[in-house]
């Protein structure tokens, strides 16, 4: 199935999780949030939280500053 990632469409297997989805695109967990079609989604949830095809989902990573 395709999702897109950060604006770009990348190919995964059906029925993945967005913590299987992370893991596939080697993004550690620590320090990211993750929006699936525009809703954030708890990191509690990742495991539970399947992808469906066609999604858009973000990452982002926080970073420090000023």
């Amino acid at each position: 199935m395709e999702v897109q990632v950060n604006g770009d469409w990348r190919a995964f297997p059906e029925g993945i999780t967005v913590a299987r989805l992370l893991e596939a695109l080697g993004t550690a967990p620590k320090g990211i949030a993750v929006a699936l079609d525009g809703v954030v989604v708890r990191r509690g949830d990742w495991a539970g939280v399947i992808v469906p095809a066609g999604a858009q989902l973000e990452i982002l990573t926080a970073v420090q500053g000023g």
